[in-house]
């Protein structure tokens, strides 16, 4: 994503769900200004069908972003000893908001599925809060769906295993219940951490991967955030609330992207200039 240019790949059969669920999206999202997508390159008429084999010669055209992920600009400020200011924080984070609120907006809600730093790509613009692009949904899949067994849970977790990023998935795909609904919201657990990491640079759980007795899935399931006491103060407890709101380890209780959104803009009007 961070270079323009032409290629061509062949689809096997193994890989044709995946291809079409992007093919899908691409068609669904486009024009959306908050997603790294193009309509040209996700047509589906370029797709081979199980039954068929490939026969059709793509061009994929990629918008151009010099400036690298979220994860490269808060890694870089890091060692400059640097960070994002309070109005920063909220501008990107606002738009990822956008990005997401369409998905989960659909007639059939979409979950990215792995909403993290290293999926959101950043171009920064002169007088202005960074502009904020979501992208990779190689995870991406219907956000809706309901457990009935213990064999569908454990389905869930391989797959999540598989697909989701350990640090920023939500407490229910680690530890899916055998009987209960999961919905979009997985998204807004990793929101909250991405929120964290746009403050601070990693995951509010990655500190249990450092420690010697460290177990990041108890950290997870048991909503422990850990804060840098000596850079909490920079930002306003607001932001460390917020935070800790989109963190409920209960799917039923976590809010919906509208309850982000419509927070979000009171905390922008608030600490904004």
């Amino acid at each position: 994503m961070l270079s323009a240019g032409f290629g061509i790949q062949q689809f096997p059969d193994t890989m044709y769900e995946g291809c079409r669920i992007q093919c899908l999206l691409g068609d669904t999202f486009y024009g959306h200004l908050n997603y790294a997508l193009t309509k040209k390159a996700f047509s589906s008429q370029y797709l081979p069908t199980p039954q068929k084999s490939w026969n059709h010669e793509a061009y994929l055209l990629f918008p151009l972003h010099l400036d690298g992920t979220l994860l490269d600009n808060t890694k870089t400020m890091q060692a400059r000893k640097e960070s994002f200011p309070t109005s920063d924080v909220l501008q990107i984070f606002r738009q990822l908001c956008a990005g997401l609120k369409h998905m989960h907006g659909l007639d059939t809600p979409y979950a990215h599925n792995d909403v993290k730093p290293g999926n959101v790509l950043i171009t920064h613009r002169k007088g202005q809060s960074p502009l904020a692009i979501l992208m990779d949904f190689g995870s991406a899949r219907p956000a809706r769906k309901h457990i009935g067994s213990r064999s569908e849970a454990l389905q869930l977790q391989e797959w999540a295993a598989e697909h989701c990023s350990a640090p920023f998935q939500a407490p229910e795909l680690w530890e899916c219940p055998s009987q209960g609904d999961i919905d979009e919201r997985t998204d807004v657990w990793s929101l909250g951490c991405t929120l964290y990491a746009i403050m601070y640079g990693v995951s509010p759980f990655e500190y249990a991967l450092d420690e010697p007795d460290g177990d990041l899935r108890s950290a997870v399931l048991n909503a422990k955030i850990k804060w840098p006491t000596e850079r909490k103060s920079q930002y306003p407890d607001a932001l460390h609330q917020f935070v800790s709101w989109m963190l409920q380890p209960q799917i039923a209780v976590r809010p919906r992207i509208d309850d982000i959104v419509i927070h979000v803009d009171k905390l922008i009007a608030k600490f904004s200039g």
